[in-house]
């Protein structure tokens, strides 16, 4: 991983303005924030900040508005929840540049935080117009990315603003970082992946970039039954996309040659109909899947096999569920796995690192979120990264 700038880095920025681009592009129901862990996630930064004595303007999108003002896209919504995660007054600031901005620059006191407007509401912030990014620099003195979500896409306040002001990671920022560098960029092996979900096609670039990079590619979820099916297994009615067969036979063929192991399960979770706790479940091995039966789950013994494996490895990076864990008893693989993980972790033995919105959502269903190294909010930019993909935002800060 390239060498970028944090916040240790700075010198005396008391009185200085920093820009800091945050994610605070929140979930919003009747108008008010239903889950504010996105801000909590930048309070170390403002903070540190704060203590320094700079004076902070935030920096963030809000929805799709296209180059156009919406009264419901404005991030004057979220004041009032950053002000309760912060436990102090906040400026709104209706502007992005200008003399507006500077005014309320000339009013702050170190210490002090103002949220500027939603930043797409100007076309030059996706098309990373660098006149913006100039003219949104003119008002401070130093820039600080802590959107780490946000970093795949290069926009005007996300990769633009790095090349015209002296640029550093924030807190959120450097830690997802260093956690991925120590999942992918520079792992203690053996290394562990466990990828799941629906469908193969929404993760073939992350099974191809993995199949070079780990010692054990454990592959669950419905993308498995695409496998099975490659391999000749009668998968009956389960979720299957056999157009891709070939290309599942593609990726074996290059984890066999990358000296990589790929897991598939061999017992399986079936059912006739995907319904809670239904009449027609039951386990076998998956050469014995009925034409009118579908793959709901990896059996117990599959999962035992997948924890011995893991017991070996050093790091694991986890990307989506083994079974159709929404529902009840199709969770039982994923809850087990992850436990093994939250278990081995505890222990000191294993570097766990999550992410994506189902992921997080997995293991907070089994109880374990907390117990893993590190979880990555960060949906398509945590993808993109294990797709081996440099992310714009985060090439800026090393430049």
């Amino acid at each position: 991983m390239s060498a970028f700038k944090t916040l240790d880095d700075l010198g005396d920025v008391a009185g200085k303005v920093a820009l800091v681009r945050v994610d605070l592009n929140l979930p919003m129901q009747d108008g008010l924030v239903t889950d504010a862990t996105r801000i909590r996630a930048a309070v170390p930064t403002i903070n540190d900040l704060c203590a320094k004595g700079a004076k902070v303007l935030l920096l963030a999108h809000f929805g799709r508005p296209k180059g156009e003002r919406h009264s419901q896209m404005s991030l004057s919504m979220v004041v009032g929840a950053v002000e309760k995660v912060l436990g102090k007054e906040v400026m709104f600031v209706p502007e992005i540049t200008g003399d507006v901005v500077a005014q309320t620059v000339g009013i702050l006191k170190g210490g002090d935080v103002a949220i500027l407007e939603n930043t797409r509401f100007w076309k030059g912030e996706e098309a990373n117009d660098p006149e913006l990014a100039r003219a949104i620099a003119a008002n401070a003195d130093f820039y600080v990315n802590d959107a780490f979500s946000a970093a795949h896409r290069a926009h005007a306040t996300t990769e633009g603003l790095a090349h015209v002001l002296p640029a550093y990671a924030g807190r959120s920022m450097q830690a997802e970082l260093e956690a991925l560098d120590k999942a992918l960029g520079a792992p203690v092996k053996p290394v562990a992946a466990v990828v799941g979900g629906a469908k193969v096609s929404s993760k073939l670039d992350v099974l191809k970039h993995l199949v070079t990079q780990v010692d054990h590619l454990m592959i669950g979820g419905g993308m498995a039954n695409t496998f099975l099916a490659a391999k000749g297994v009668d998968v009956g009615k389960s979720l299957c996309e056999h157009d891709l067969l070939d290309t599942a036979t593609d990726i074996l063929a290059n984890a066999e040659a990358s000296g990589c192991t790929v897991h598939l399960p061999y017992e399986v979770v079936v059912s006739k109909e995907f319904a809670a706790n239904p009449g027609s479940l039951r386990t076998c091995n998956v050469h014995e899947v009925a034409p009118d039966e579908m793959i709901l789950d990896a059996g117990p013994l599959a999962v035992e096999a997948l924890a011995d494996a893991l017991k070996t490895c050093r790091t694991l990076v986890w990307n989506g569920p083994l079974g159709a864990f929404e529902m009840e008893p199709f969770d039982a693989a994923t809850v087990s796995l992850a436990r093994t993980a939250a278990a081995l972790t505890i222990e000191g033995t294993l570097t766990s690192v999550a992410g994506g919105g189902d992921t997080v959502s997995a293991l907070n269903h089994a109880g374990v979120a907390e117990d893993f190294s590190y979880i990555s909010t960060a949906g398509g930019a945590f993808l993109e990264w294990m797709e081996g993909k440099e992310l714009p935002g985060v090439a800026a800060l090393s430049a």
